[in-house]
């Protein structure tokens, strides 16, 4: 219902009391004796939401355009881009969620801990940190309606940690962008009648290359290299010219070319925002559904298809007493819902204000869980096919990483029938998944700057073709000779310890500083119906205290990278702990600038670093809600 009213704008901005006030001109001004400027407001409540239209009195023709009176101001003329249609946005959402890792990392951390009882605490840890951050980041960039560094206005001393985020979305696309040009090279070399990776007769095949399908050898032979294994290595990345990190070379033309096709996709589905991407979504998001339900159908033909299934499903209540298994499902939980990459903020911020967002999250990460499970199917089907055809035991084939998807399933898929057709299909499959996920990589970054530094707005053309050639020209390096062993390091520092640190802030930020009892307004405001006490809960106790022991974890088990048997010397490490830092460090570092830069005493410093910036008035009489033992302890 909507409800017109006449209210007169208060001086900061929120709507106070129900009659019109002249502007007084500024002290500077030299024009005093001119009329006054009246300003009328006219208030439109809607399902507990408020938007506003003004009029100066004096200044036909201007005025500002309507919006939520949430804080956020709009400059004149400004009217922030929305989603086309609703679904376009969960399209989006979804589609980078659901990446490659739903199809090669979920499944074997199922079977290898435990089947089945793998989701008791997948379910339990996805309940308790997985939703609630997946919630918050979606809400926080729906209210705010800006991107990561922007949305901190909320608490201006925790800035840091927006630019965190861009930063390690950008790092991700320098490697992430390389996976979709093999993916690509393979489907290209899926157009023809006799696959290349499946015999030993090419010329990049090495003496110790076995025709498993000739001589039937057993895959544990560890001085045999099957066809497919020596195609990815050999073949596509041309490891056997590099001697290590060292010795990287020139970029592979083949693969330079693929990762040049990535890079233009992106780029004409970025360039004008939201309304472009959200239509690319609607193929990218869609496509791998199709194809995983077709490999299923297929799949579940094959003989020892069903041993591969019972083996991934297989229920091992036991080994719930290993703390490995419980820190390996916390681990995925943290990354496959794509939470601390910005993109969630990004996306959400192009909502209507009044969108449900707390529906979006159950649906959005209930989707992720769930397709994960379901590509488990897929991918055991054909690991149980592989199995019993040469042989051996299962977890001689079972593997994940990019060697499932690159080497052992091609390996599968060549057996088959009209293998080609079937390459053809698995390949587009990897293709829409990594796109979209890459797509909302740089969506991120992009809108996260653009909202950051106003002036980008009317350049955002230009900004995003900087940033996509920019992640062009760094990702040369991964597709070297010696790519791999960069795009390994990449993978290992970029985002591992760094997004945890990121997140854990993020909702300290939120949660402590902010205020829960604030934020749960603020969704309140959006969607008419406040956060229960179980979410309320899990964001002021339970997620930081999941965030805070994985990144103790983190730190505890980590293990310096290595490719196969090849080790990275000790530079190459210090190189990849400075690009984990360097992320991080943003955090203390614009925590500083920030106190360095406002003015007064230190308590007025930290009381305007810590308090949102539309109360700032509030600091300049003294008021200063977060130095009461009342703001933390509410929940």
């Amino acid at each position: 219902m909507e409800q017109p009213v006449l209210k007169a704008r208060s001086p900061t901005g929120q709507t106070g009391s129900a009659v019109p006030t002249a502007k007084q001109p500024s002290s500077n001004t030299s024009d005093t004796t001119g009329p006054k400027e009246v300003e009328l407001i006219l208030v439109k409540e809607h399902n507990g939401v408020q938007f506003t239209a003004s009029t100066l009195a004096n200044q036909a023709g201007r005025s500002h355009a309507p919006g939520p009176s949430h804080g956020h101001t709009p400059l004149p003329g400004e009217e922030r881009e929305t989603w086309g249609k609703k679904i376009d946005f969960l399209l989006s959402v979804i589609g980078f969620a659901v990446d490659l890792a739903n199809v090669w990392r979920f499944p074997y951390l199922c079977y290898k801990n435990g089947g089945g009882a793998f989701l008791v605490p997948y379910m339990f840890f996805m309940v308790i940190a997985g939703m609630p951050l997946f919630y918050m980041e979606l809400a926080l960039g729906q209210y705010n309606r800006e991107g990561a560094a922007g949305v901190w206005k909320i608490c201006p001393i925790f800035k840091g940690v927006g630019f965190t985020v861009i930063l390690i979305s950008l790092y991700v696309g320098f490697y992430y962008n390389v996976i979709i040009a093999w993916a690509l090279f393979y489907l290209f070399s899926s157009f023809t009648g006799d696959l290349p990776w499946v015999h030993c007769n090419n010329t990049w095949n090495s003496p110790n290359c076995s025709d498993l399908w000739a001589f039937n050898t057993s895959l544990n032979d560890s001085h045999k290299s099957t066809p497919a294994a020596e195609y990815f290595e050999r073949g596509v990345l041309h490891l056997q010219d590099s001697e290590g990190i060292a010795d990287l070379g020139l970029p592979r033309w083949q693969l330079t070319s693929c990762l040049g096709v990535v890079i233009v996709v992106l780029y004409f589905s970025l360039w004008k925002g939201v309304k472009t991407s959200g239509k690319v979504v609607w193929i990218t998001a869609t496509m791998p559904y199709l194809v995983l339900t077709v490999l299923l159908l297929r799949g579940v033909t094959l003989p020892g298809a069903i041993d591969g299934i019972k083996a991934y499903l297989s229920v091992d209540f036991l080994r719930l007493c290993e703390a490995q298994v419980w820190i390996e499902a916390a681990t995925q939980i943290c990354f496959s819902l794509g939470v601390g990459f910005g993109v969630l903020i990004a996306f959400s911020s192009y909502n209507k204000f009044s969108n449900n967002c707390y529906r979006d999250a159950i649906i959005t990460s209930s989707i992720n869980s769930l397709t994960s499970f379901f590509s488990g199917f897929v991918i055991f089907s054909f690991l149980g096919y592989m199995s019993q055809k040469h042989n051996v035991p299962l977890d001689k084939v079972a593997t994940d990483g990019p060697g499932l998807v690159f080497i052992i399933y091609p390996e599968a898929i060549a057996t088959l029938p009209g293998s080609s057709v079937w390459a053809v299909i698995f390949f587009i499959m990897l293709l829409t998944l990594g796109i979209d996920s890459a797509m909302g990589g740089m969506e991120s970054v992009i809108t996260g700057l653009i909202d950051e530094f106003k002036f980008l707005h009317k350049h955002r053309e230009l900004f995003t073709l900087f940033i996509v050639v920019s992640t062009f020209l760094i990702s040369l390096f991964c597709v070297t000779n010696g790519g791999i062993y960069v795009f390994t390091l990449l993978d290992h520092f970029a985002a591992g310890t760094s997004i945890l640190f990121g997140v854990l802030i993020e909702a300290i930020g939120i949660a402590w500083f902010y205020g829960v009892d604030r934020f749960s307004d603020d969704i309140e405001e959006m969607i008419g119906q406040r956060p229960g006490l179980y979410w309320r809960l899990c964001w002021k106790f339970v997620s930081p205290c999941f965030l805070l022991f994985m990144v103790v974890v983190s730190f505890a088990t980590f293990n310096p990278p290595n490719y196969a048997t090849y080790t990275f010397p000790m530079w190459a490490n210090v190189i990849g702990w400075c690009l984990a830092i360097s992320s991080m460090s943003m955090v203390p570092l614009y925590a500083i600038y920030k106190m360095c830069t406002l003015p007064g005493k230190f308590c007025d410093r930290l009381a305007y670093a810590i308090t949102p910036e539309h109360e700032h008035h509030l600091v300049d009489n003294g008021e200063v809600r977060r130095f009461t033992l009342q703001h933390w302890l509410v929940i």
